[in-house]
């Protein structure tokens, strides 16, 4: 069917509600739009369903999560793990509330268990509440980072870790077998009620939540004696966050908090940012004229799911606000952590440290200084869930830290999702170490290079929408895979990865071999001199993205070698 047939179906259809069609009907000379709307269906990327929200197959709304549910129904029934039930959360975008309910209520239609959460929470709490309630599945409602048009549907499994091949494929398999919106069961919150199988998660989830993570504090007795001194500025970005935060820094004896009043309670609509990502120093707008004012240390920012992290930290030699990368707080919070770990004598010996492909190669060195065992995936965080699980079911290693340049790691064992609430805690008790041996979170940092090597590293979007985009974004990884690439400016390429079709080859010798990942359409040049390249589609945004990263001997250099390392990559591509 093409895109104005599905379109002239949704307008005349019964199956569809008047306001959907009064919506539709109010684009009818807008062909462009309608294109956009229809051309395709939502598919599960990197972390699910994901999409703007208004009325078509290529939009979320209550017929494509209907849809969704109803084929995850049907995988759950195949199963036969119904009773085990799904945990569902959401978080503040437009929405996600009235989302999370009518998922919940075709799980019931379909005599599956719910325990949905009676108001938004986190990612990480939901990740945790999957694998504290032993349930089936779990789904959060969010887009994460996206701007405020968008709104997503996130798919987990019984370890609390986002779904992945073969089950991903399985799973949309069973979406795509609902021909019909009809087909699409549903009771009314009553009736569920009634027969037991819609259930609601509260306070009782966050209590076990937060004392989880106050468990996994190294050293509680520093926290408590400069938390008294230490200053915080945090936002939520309009989020979930603020939901636990607050209450784990005071529980844990961070007393000067101050969270941007403006950012604190949940609004979809995020009135005071463009866009609710922590990766944009331009969300820390707010945060920052408050740190100026109280005269923070640390200034933090979770994104509306909070499960990315995003912050600045102050350095007391020019009393300036220094940006971290995703990257570079994660292995603050590693090395930190890490260390503290091998001092009290309790870093297993058979660790492991989980990365992923486009993240740092400082990663590496860590590793490598602590006898771990570092392990490197693919882009998304549920592919470090599936080497976790695999871990657990063999029980042959023992999980020690993991994270993915897009601002997101995870301290612990207890979910299988990047948490922000947890990195934010884990940050405050970094800082408060530091501060008691009379240095800033930036002196941290900064020691951490001149032991290990100037590492940088730098990612580029380039965003192209609606069909045409499509085209076009697949034209260029196309046109990149078949160039036969020696040089990237100065750096001659040592090895080519091409993930898609298994393939490494050493530039050198020409032998070939191949990667061990699963398949995935990535390009990866490893350059001389510890510099790297990596392209790859977004599998959630409509973005071509290139990741680079350099070592240099001085930060004046990294950043010089850098910034010319990413001008002759988007030669490459063009």
């Amino acid at each position: 069917m093409s895109y104005l047939e599905e379109y002239k179906k949704w307008c005349e259809s019964p199956e569809f509600d008047e306001e959907t069609k009064k919506e539709l009907l109010s684009i009818k000379d807008d062909e462009k739009e309608i294109e956009d709307r229809f051309y395709k269906e939502l598919e599960f990327g990197t972390a699910g369903l994901r999409g703007i929200i208004g009325a078509g197959t290529n939009r979320m709304n209550q017929y494509t999560v209907g849809k969704a549910t109803q084929g995850l129904a049907n995988y759950i029934l195949e199963q036969g793990t119904e009773n085990k039930g799904v945990a569902i959360s959401y978080d503040s975008r437009r929405m996600s509330k009235e989302f999370s309910m009518q998922t919940a209520l075709i799980l019931c239609a379909n005599g599956i268990k719910t325990y949905l959460f009676e108001s938004l929470r986190p990612v990480p709490e939901l990740s945790f509440a999957v694998r504290q309630l032993k349930c089936t599945a779990g789904i959060m409602i969010t887009a994460s980072h996206n701007p405020p048009k968008y709104n997503g549907y996130k798919v987990y499994w019984d370890d609390g870790a986002q779904i992945v091949a073969p089950r991903d494929k399985d799973i949309i398999a069973k979406v795509r077998a609902v021909e019909n919106f009809s087909e699409i069961k549903t009771i009314s919150e009553e009736e569920a009620k009634n027969k037991e199988l819609l259930n609601f998660v509260g306070k009782e989830m966050d209590d076990k939540y937060i004392a989880i993570l106050k468990s996994c504090i190294l050293n509680p007795e520093i926290v408590k004696e400069q938390g008294k001194k230490l200053k915080v500025v945090y936002t939520p970005l309009h989020g979930t966050g603020n939901m636990v935060a607050e209450r784990l820094l005071k529980e844990i004896g961070i007393e000067n908090l101050y969270v941007v009043p403006e950012q604190k309670e949940p609004d979809g609509n995020f009135p005071t940012v463009d866009y609710p990502n922590p990766e944009d120093p331009k969300a820390f707008k707010l945060a920052l004229e408050l740190a100026k004012k109280v005269a923070a240390d640390v200034v933090l920012a979770t994104d509306p799911d909070a499960d990315r992290l995003g912050i600045f930290a102050k350095d007391s030699k020019t009393g300036e606000y220094k940006n971290y990368t995703g990257n570079m707080s994660a292995l603050l919070i590693a090395e930190y952590r890490i260390s503290q770990m091998q001092e009290k004598g309790i870093l297993p010996a058979n660790g492991m440290f989980i990365t992923t492909v486009v993240s740092s190669e400082l990663a590496k060195a860590i590793a490598k200084n602590y006898n771990l065992e570092c392990i490197e995936v693919l882009t998304g965080f549920k592919n470090i869930g599936a080497v976790m699980r695999k871990a657990e079911e063999n029980g042959d290693k023992t999980y020690v830290f993991g994270f993915e340049e897009s601002y997101g790691c995870l301290i612990g064992d207890y979910a299988r999702d990047k948490d922000g609430i947890g990195a934010v805690m884990a940050l405050c008790e970094a800082a408060c170490y530091y501060q008691s041996k009379g240095k800033t979170l930036w002196d941290a940092m900064i020691d951490i290079y001149e032991k290990y090597g100037y590492y940088k590293e730098t990612q580029v979007s380039i965003v192209r929408e609606g069909a045409e985009g499509a085209e076009e974004i697949k034209q260029m990884m196309t046109n990149t895979r078949n160039k036969d690439i020696e040089k990237i400016g100065d750096y001659k390429v040592l090895t080519f990865k091409d993930i898609e079709k298994d393939i490494v080859k050493n530039m050198q010798t020409g032998e070939i071999t191949k990667t061990g990942l699963p398949k995935s359409n990535v390009l990866y040049y490893e350059l001389e001199d510890n510099n790297w390249c990596c392209i790859r589609p977004s599998g959630t945004e409509p973005k071509i993205k290139l990741y680079m990263g350099v070592k240099g001997k001085t930060e004046e250099e990294a950043s010089e070698k850098l910034e010319k390392l990413k001008e002759d990559m988007l030669a490459v591509i063009k």
